[in-house]
Order: structure tokens, then sequence, then C-alpha cells
């Protein structure tokens, strides 16, 4: 039976909510985040792994059409390098690993200001949308 596009919505717009109440309760326990996220993508890869195992595929083949399925996707890169360490590197910035306690206040401070006038920016601008 095909599902109609009102159902997949409804399942959609589900998984989306709990993924959102999910993420919010163990933000705040983030070593039973990690335990929980580790079971879920065990379980994840060991399906994929006894899939193409009943398949017949070869290990060979297995990395090939996965690699080709992550280059293309543009995941490969993203998932096995990170998209921080990619920017961190291009700006030429330290892993936050790296940078000391006066280095993160400060980028802080930074960003604190940037708000500031981004907020001072639009109070001008309704100020004039206003006349």
């Amino acid at each position: 039976m095909i599902e109609s596009p009102h159902m997949f919505k409804k399942t959609f717009s589900f998984f989306d909510k709990l993924e959102d109440k999910t993420r919010g309760f163990l933000s705040h326990y983030p070593t039973i985040y990690a335990i929980i996220g580790g079971v879920g993508l065990i379980l994840f890869w060991r399906g994929i792994w006894e899939g193409s195992i009943s398949m017949g595929m070869s290990n060979f083949a297995s990395g090939l059409i996965g690699a080709i399925i992550l280059l293309s996707t543009g995941i490969f890169v993203s998932y096995f390098v990170g998209d921080q360490i990619l920017l961190s590197g291009l700006r030429g910035e330290k892993k936050i690993i790296e940078k000391t306690e006066n280095e993160l206040e400060s980028e802080v401070n930074k960003l604190d200001n940037l708000n500031h006038k981004l907020n001072e920016l639009k109070e001008m601008v309704e100020k004039l949308s206003a006349k």
C-alpha cells in the first residue's frame, strides 16, 4: 500500500518533534547521550553489515559502493574529517581543545559585541521603518 503525502508528513512531524524533545533532554546528560548514540550507531551499522552479507556482497564491493555513496553525497569528508576541523583549518585557528580559557572568553566577548551591534542595527532599522 502506498502511503499518502499526508501520512508521510504526520510521520515526519512526529519523529521531528520526538528528536527535538529527546535531544533537549539528553543534552543535559552528555555521558548518557553518548552511550545511547553509540548503541544506536552500532546497531545501525550492524544492520547494514548483515544486510550486505545476506546480499552476497564481497568486502571490496561493499567498500566501493559505500565510498561512492559517501563521496557523492559529501558525507565522506565531513564525517571523517569534520566540518569544524575544515573550517578552523581554513581560518588558521587552533582546535578548541588547544585554545586557552582566555582565548575562548575572548571569542565569547567578540560574539556578544557582535550580537549587541546587531541589536542596535535592528533598533535603528525599526525606527526608520516606523517613520
